[in-house]
């Protein structure tokens, strides 16, 4: 064997050598994975997220150490939170609403960002577009959209008729900009008057303003705050009888009436591909951002009787799920 044939076989034989130690070191790395929410709330949400990274491999205290920040329920403090994630250093950056992408976005233009609750992503310059996102950040949006928002006026629609004024509470600090005009256009299109509530801390005085203006029924929009008080929510409109039907099932299994949305935990279980993906190389701007596929409908018949409303056979059938 000559001097290069030797060589040759020297350097051959030890990248064999050298590989499996490169996949052990790989192994063993501990991946930082930020998590930037409104509040400490929302256990089950990091959990679901957590589940689905452990079916890709990824075990906190083993191989994943995850950094928590968030803006103690408010919107203000979101910018310091995300700043100071940033500066903790993890590979990829979980956000939830638009206010933390937000936030996120304005502190790091080079750590990928993984968006779970999405919505209005291209008007508000998150992405470039679904396809092709362009930037750092991607990831899944959420049913805010017009489309959603309307089938949930047709919903209340069709299990309460005679509706004519709809009541719809939204947090304008936290939603997404278009969700006005998609609530407007949603009303028109089942022929009933829109009263458009914000969200308060004192919610009996809200309810208050919206039943003193004639409401007969309820759509809530989104915004942490609002599902953080969603039992308070939805205890007031049983107290009013107001008819309600909500963006994610949450509300209902607190005693709300209806739901017309994709399943929170199913987004929180499909960002851990996206992490996965980014953890292994992938860069956001090449990873399309995924739309809900499947939406579900939920009812409570408790909550009917409580808000004596009979639901038509129609709705029943067409449930995913009913509450006893």
């Amino acid at each position: 064997m000559g001097l290069f044939g030797r060589r040759q076989f020297l350097t051959v034989w030890s990248a064999l050598l050298a590989a499996p130690l490169v996949r052990a070191e790989q192994a063993a790395r501990t991946h930082r994975v930020g998590f930037l929410s409104t509040s400490g709330g929302g256990t089950d949400l990091r959990r679901a997220l957590l589940d689905g990274l452990r079916d890709l491999g990824y075990v906190e205290g083993r191989n994943l150490e995850v950094l928590l920040r968030h803006g103690a329920g408010k919107i203000e403090l979101l910018p310091e939170a995300a700043n100071e994630l940033v500066r903790a250093g993890p590979d990829v950056i979980v956000t939830s609403i638009n206010a933390t992408t937000r936030a996120a976005l304005k502190a790091t233009r080079t750590i990928p960002i993984v968006m779970v609750i999405g919505t209005d992503v291209v008007a508000e310059g998150f992405v470039a577009s679904l396809a092709s996102p362009g930037g750092n950040v991607t990831g899944l949006t959420w049913g805010f959209d017009a489309g959603q928002i309307g089938k949930r006026f047709e919903l209340l629609k069709e299990a309460v008729p005679h509706v004519s004024r709809i009541a719809a509470l939204w947090d304008p600090g936290q939603d997404a900009a278009s969700a006005r005009s998609a609530l407007e256009r949603g009303a028109s299109a089942v022929g009933a008057q829109l009263i458009v509530v914000e969200f308060q801390d004192d919610l009996d005085g809200v309810f208050a303003t919206a039943v003193g203006e004639g409401a007969q029924a309820l759509i809530t929009v989104g915004g942490a705050r609002i599902f953080r008080r969603r039992k308070d929510v939805v205890a007031l409109a049983a107290k009013h009888q107001l008819a309600d039907v909500h963006y994610t099932r949450d509300f209902v299994e607190a005693g709300g009436l209806m739901s017309y949305a994709p399943t929170l935990l199913g987004n929180y279980e499909r960002a851990a591909a996206y992490v996965d993906r980014i953890l292994k190389g992938a860069r956001p701007a090449d990873l399309p951002v995924e739309q809900p596929t499947r939406v579900e409908v939920m009812v409570n018949l408790k909550a009917a009787r409580m808000r004596g409303v009979t639901l038509p056979q129609s709705i029943l059938l067409r449930a995913d799920r009913v509450i006893e």
